[in-house]
């Protein structure tokens, strides 16, 4: 019985050509699409058209349905490029970054989710950033989600003022090159919003250490103190679970008392991907 021939090196060649040009058909064909959907959308006429929500639901479904020796990386990155390409097509925008907490990092934060098409502009801190996008239509500002210096929230609370849409990294893991935690902040349409985490800024009187110990089991929180009023301004990730009534409860229990509180955005929930791959 004649052994089946094994494929040469050529063969394989070609295999690899004719998937290439397979890939490239289908990113010319989702180019036709968009361009139905910009006709159908009128995306142009509401501002930037990123879509935080879907965009994360994407993702999350790239990770479940990824296998093989690809690296979870790389796909992640060429998915990030033609999405974000895309979008830029339907709705030119720029994106706005703090470099304020590390210049590399946001960089390669940017860079890896929304490509080298979209155009990067720099700012010296958050709340020059988040003022470039009050001004423009449908820009992006990229701002640190674990620390800052300002209360560049406050900024947010007016009704018609950008919100915070995304965090980033929509995917998160402990090796990711692209691991800086951000704030993505824009005007976006109504239906484009994501509230399974809400984003409270929160100004209190009698601030301490132990009140932010109290509160460390309930929400992530960023505090600027206020050394004027013996208080602070906080930025509060609370989780549709919790609510922000509890999150008072919480601080008037721990000494504290609530001067104001606003809804300035929200966000997807942490999707973080293990070691091992397993989901959490």
């Amino acid at each position: 019985m004649t052994k089946p021939t094994a494929p040469s090196l050529a063969d394989l060649r070609r295999e690899i050509d004719d998937i290439d040009e397979q890939v490239h058909g289908l990113l010319m064909k989702r180019g036709d699409i968009i361009s139905r959907l910009i006709s159908v959308k009128k995306t142009q006429e509401v501002g930037s058209a990123f879509r935080p929500a879907r965009e994360a639901e994407m993702m999350r479904r790239l990770v479940e349905r990824h296998r093989g020796m690809l690296p979870l990386d790389t796909v992640e990155s060429i998915w990030r490029v033609i999405i974000s390409t895309f979008t830029f097509v339907q709705a030119p925008f720029s994106v706005h970054a703090d470099l304020s907490t590390g210049e590399s990092a946001m960089r390669d934060s940017a860079r890896f989710h929304f490509g080298f098409t979209v155009p990067f502009l720099a700012h010296f801190n958050a709340g020059a950033a988040v003022d470039a996008v009050a001004k423009s239509k449908g820009d992006l500002a990229l701002v640190s989600a674990s620390s800052s210096r300002t209360p560049w929230w406050l900024a947010l609370e007016p009704k018609d003022a950008p919100k915070i849409i995304a965090r980033l990294p929509f995917v998160e893991r402990a090796d990711h090159p692209a691991a800086l935690p951000v704030f993505v902040v824009s005007r976006v349409a109504a239906d484009a919003m994501v509230t399974e985490v809400e984003m409270w800024s929160v100004r209190v009187s009698g601030w301490s250490a132990d009140v932010a110990r109290a509160l460390s089991p309930l929400a992530e929180i960023i505090a600027v103190p206020d050394t004027a009023s013996d208080g602070a301004a906080l930025l509060v990730s609370v989780p549709g679970t919790t609510g922000l009534d509890k999150i008072k409860a919480a601080l008037i229990a721990a000494g504290a008392s609530v001067r104001s509180s606003a809804l300035v955005g929200g966000h997807a929930t942490r999707y973080t991907v293990s070691p091992n791959g397993s989901k959490a």
